[in-house]
């Protein structure tokens, strides 16, 4: 049921009512002589018409209507600036998919390139994490050596006439302590690394043959 008010020209249509009937209900002739109306819907889902849009709608999607109902034109919601962001960042990413994409087929010929590249590469990756896994054994054994030295100085030597230990070995105590840390990390990364290469060749591969079974069809 459509309820109008005078001033300013709106007309309102319970959402409900507008199942499979909402653009049957075109704005009353009161309006239809101003040759152009709106519909809009507030925050309770109820659907609006008229010929000005309140200040406080005028940030929300409406529709453009003409003095038959029709509808001829539409504006967009204004977008908060999260909004404005997200869409930004997925027309970022629909470009860098694109640019991929002819990447990939301009740049191999056959799913075998993609793989011979990923061998390549992952057999360098490999060499770089096993000379890496060996500095880090050689610096765990560095470091049991010292340790080892520890122990008959003070604070580790139970004796009550242990000296203090020496400042050099200290320091390398620490040096080694600090390095071993650093260099397990490094080593994590690499084979961090090894893992997310193969899954992006993997993806490649994928992704190349459904470039070429679209090209194909």
């Amino acid at each position: 049921m459509l309820k109008a008010t005078l001033s300013p020209l709106w007309i309102v249509v319970p959402a409900l009512a507008l199942c499979g009937a909402a653009h049957a209900a075109p704005p009353s002739s009161s309006t239809s002589h101003q040759g152009v109306a709106y519909r809009w819907v507030d925050e309770q889902g109820v659907v609006h018409y008229g010929d000005h849009v309140p200040p406080e709608y005028t940030n929300k999607e409406r529709a453009i209507i003409n003095g038959r109902g029709v509808e001829v034109g539409h504006l967009d919601a204004q977008k908060s600036a999260e909004q404005v962001a997200a869409d930004e960042r997925a027309r970022a990413a629909a470009v860098r998919k694109k640019e991929h994409d002819s990447f990939l087929l301009t740049t191999y010929t056959s799913v075998k390139d993609i793989e011979g590249l990923r061998d390549s590469r992952l057999g360098q990756l490999k060499a770089q994490r096993e000379a890496a896994e060996q500095y880090v054994e050689s610096l765990r054994s560095r470091l049991g050596t010292l340790q080892s030295r520890a122990l008959v100085f003070k604070p580790y030597s139970p004796r009550a006439d242990a000296r203090r230990m020496p400042d050099d070995l200290a320091e390398n105590l620490v040096r080694t302590v600090n390095e071993l840390h650093v260099q397990s990390g490094a080593y994590a990364a690499k084979s961090a690394e090894e893992t997310q290469l193969r899954a992006q060749f993997q993806a490649d591969i994928e992704r190349y043959r459904e470039l070429n079974t679209v090209h194909a069809d």
